[in-house]
């Protein structure tokens, strides 16, 4: 069986615009504690498969986009949810719409058939961190 997660986070890996945000901090099925922001935690909260087409699975995934307010100083030069939202719209640019992707994982070699954008990135605030923010947001995303 495919481990969808593991394709998905190397995928993401590898996008330029991702690393420019976060770097390697793209986490499944959540961040750490205490890492450092912006970073993306995801998991597989379902999806479909079909039993003709066992090695096909087309999970439900949850994307938050985390970041907090960037302060030099004592003083906020950058909102944390103006970063959160600029990491979701840099993981929608990496997902939305791709098509027949390879990526290689060892020596295996496996496809994103598809993705796309279940439900568009909602706007959240952490009401027990002060001055933590996310974006979430749920794509399918099928594997090969």
């Amino acid at each position: 069986m495919i481990d969808t997660n593991e394709v998905i986070r190397a995928y993401l890996a590898l996008d330029a615009g991702l690393i420019a945000l976060v770097g390697d901090r793209i986490y499944c099925p959540r961040l750490h504690e205490n890492t450092t922001l912006p970073a993306i935690g995801f998991f597989t909260r379902g999806g479909t498969s079909t039993p003709y087409i066992p090695d096909i699975p087309a999970p439900s995934v949850q994307f938050d986009c985390w970041a907090k307010d960037e302060v030099v100083g004592g003083v906020v030069t950058k909102k944390g949810s103006i970063i959160a939202r600029q990491v979701y719209r840099a993981l929608y640019d990496a997902l939305q719409g791709i098509q027949n992707v390879k990526v290689t994982i060892g020596a295996t070699d496996y496809y994103i058939l598809s993705a796309r954008e279940e439900v568009q990135g909602q706007d959240l605030v952490d009401v027990e961190i002060p001055n933590y923010y996310r974006v979430l947001t749920f794509f399918e995303i099928i594997v090969m």
